[in-house]
């Protein structure tokens, strides 16, 4: 059942407190969405600097993350890079990389969340415990979402999510 804007249900609460690890799709969830395109080909996106500080605090709570990505651009690897996030990129088949990476880190999917935006990561949404997915995604991964954001993507939409993880796993 979709939970809309921010509403979280107690059952949505407890399995929250269970997260250990989150993949996010970098697209649409870390940018707007949106791209400018220079005259020599390269390619530059928005993202919130807001993220940054959210994540470290998953970070301080021993939750792992990872960016799956089906785009293949050296873009989303220096914003990863930046954010200390491992990153993979040029992923068609996302979900088989996150069952390899929850396979490799030896969790379930009762541990993982993973956020997203299009119909390429409904695979995804399917699979793991908490679909979360940003309030401007495409009509489509709305009805796969147990969370939706009250932020866009690219606006502060990861750091919501992280507070709200935090602040339910430290009781504050």
């Amino acid at each position: 059942m979709v939970q809309w804007m921010g509403v979280i249900t107690p059952a949505l609460k407890e399995a929250i407190k269970n997260i250990r690890f989150i993949a996010f799709d970098f697209d649409g969830v870390f940018t707007d969405n949106m791209v400018y395109t220079f005259e020599d080909g390269k390619e530059a996106v928005k993202s919130s600097r807001f993220d940054g500080e959210g994540l470290q605090k998953l970070r301080d709570l021993g939750i792992e993350m990872a960016v799956i990505s089906a785009e293949k651009n050296p873009v989303v690897i220096a914003r990863c890079r930046k954010l200390k996030i491992p990153c993979y990129n040029g992923c068609d088949d996302k979900l088989t990389v996150l069952q390899d990476i929850i396979k490799e880190k030896n969790i379930t999917m009762k541990y993982v969340a993973y956020v997203g935006n299009d119909i390429r990561d409904i695979p995804c949404l399917l699979h793991v415990e908490i679909p979360i997915v940003v309030c401007d995604a495409h009509p489509d991964v709305f009805p796969y979402a147990s969370y939706i954001t009250s932020r866009p993507g690219g606006t502060g939409a990861v750091r919501e999510i992280c507070d709200m993880i935090s602040k339910i796993q430290t009781n504050k």
